[in-house]
């Protein structure tokens, strides 16, 4: 049950995981923003049934322990992770596996299960968006500056990159991801959501304080059978 720690190279970036659990169940755990597993998922490696799952954390390129690259924004930053993610656990010779995503990962997790679905088993997202509105734009606005951030939220990050990086990477993911607003619909991965054929379930914080609602409904309306 001892969680390992080790980094890989795919794509051309050496990706640090922790892997943890011996069941036949392979799950990938995919943190959010500036998030890494050990941030993100603590009490999941922690508690998670370790006979019937064997449980990977990422840290996506640019994020927690896969530095370097540093991270950067480009258009296709979400499927350049959800291709990461995927190669990551077939490099780790996992032939099918379920996604746990949360916030960016959630998302990461919605493109991956789209367009991989003979590797994905089943689906979880919590916290996760397919567009980005004018609304969504000023939300993000109010986080731009870590320094308002709230203590809590702020130590760990803080305590894994340093101020500079942390508020630097804040910054650059606020004008990344705004940028999708400028697309007429504001299109994340609206088209890709019929192509979701596994099992998926959503999850919504009713006080979630960066994702309306609305979201969540809209991932639930368009992918068949999702609950």
């Amino acid at each position: 049950t001892s969680i390992t720690s080790a980094k890989i190279q795919v794509n051309g970036v050496h990706l640090h995981y922790q892997q943890t659990g011996e069941g036949s169940h392979a799950v990938l755990l995919l943190p959010g923003m500036l998030g890494s597993g050990q941030t993100d998922f603590g009490p999941q490696l922690k508690s998670m049934n370790k006979q019937l799952f064997t449980i990977v954390a990422w840290d996506p390129r640019g994020y927690g322990k896969s530095i370097p690259p540093s991270r950067d924004f480009p258009p296709d930053f979400f499927e350049r992770d959800a291709k990461d993610a995927v190669d990551l656990m077939q490099a780790l010779k996992f032939k099918k596996f379920s996604l746990l995503g949360w916030s960016d990962g959630g998302i990461t997790a919605l493109i991956a299960a789209a367009k991989y679905p003979t590797l994905i088993h089943k689906l979880v997202v919590w916290g996760a968006n397919a567009s980005v509105t004018q609304e969504d734009v000023r939300i993000y606005n109010g986080i731009r500056d870590v320094s308002k951030w709230s203590e809590k939220v702020k130590k760990p990050l803080e305590e894994m990159y340093g101020h500079k990086y942390f508020a630097k990477t804040c910054e650059a993911w606020v004008d990344g991801i705004s940028r999708f607003a400028e697309k007429s619909d504001g299109n994340i991965c609206q088209q890709l959501l019929p192509d979701i054929k596994c099992p998926t379930f959503i999850i919504h914080g009713e006080k979630d304080p960066l994702v309306p609602q609305a979201h969540a409904e809209y991932i639930h309306k368009h992918i068949k059978g999702s609950r």
